[in-house]
């Protein structure tokens, strides 16, 4: 079972962020990519019996941690972790069926896939007319990062993998949108800054 502190520190403001979304719906699912090590998942599970949570991550040990802390905090609205890459197509992703997201949730993994590959979330979020992408991490914007800590994340980043790096909310809102998803909220936290999309109707 890994222990991320960072997820611990932040996994209720989080919370309390979808909680603006996720109390006046009733039965949903929800899609967590990226779960690494589970603390936020079960942690939101708890908080939304309602909600069924599917986590997924690519990495085998995540996929064990999260299933022991399903195991040790005995959720019952969790179902088995599964594999997915994002930068599949929809299709592809452990045979989630089309329509099948409320609500798709990544916490700090934009960083390291560019965002160009994304082209699975953007389908998934296409199904669904009421779905919203909830994306936390830190962000460059027109470019520029200002958090001197965030600066120098990117840049050790960029030297393991020029793909790598801080994404600029500016490129990401324009992509998004072009999969009619728009930036309808953006939520600072400390360093970090958490972004809500929604689908919107394409007239």
């Amino acid at each position: 079972m890994m222990l991320s502190p960072m997820a611990e520190k932040n996994k209720q403001a989080i919370l309390e962020v979808l909680m603006d979304y996720m109390e006046t719906v009733g039965e949903s699912f929800a899609l967590e990519l990226a779960s690494g090590s589970g603390q936020h998942i079960v942690h939101f599970a708890r908080a939304f019996p309602n909600v069924t949570w599917q986590p997924s991550d690519i990495s085998q040990s995540a996929q064990e941690s999260v299933a022991a802390y399903v195991a040790a905090t005995k959720v019952t609205n969790v179902k088995e972790v599964v594999y997915i890459d994002v930068a599949e197509p929809w299709e592809e992703w452990a045979n989630l069926q089309p329509k099948s997201c409320d609500l798709i949730v990544n916490i700090n993994m934009l960083h390291f896939t560019p965002i160009s590959k994304w082209r699975g979330a953007a389908q998934a979020s296409l199904h669904h007319s009421h779905i919203f992408l909830c994306l936390r991490q830190p962000y460059a914007i027109n470019g520029i990062i200002s958090n001197e800590t965030n600066a120098q994340l990117d840049r050790q980043l960029r030297q393991r993998n020029p793909d790598w790096g801080l994404p600029d909310m500016d490129v990401l809102r324009q992509l998004a949108y072009e999969k009619s998803l728009r930036l309808e909220r953006m939520v600072e936290m400390l360093e970090d800054k958490c972004l809500i999309f929604r689908k919107f109707d394409e007239q």
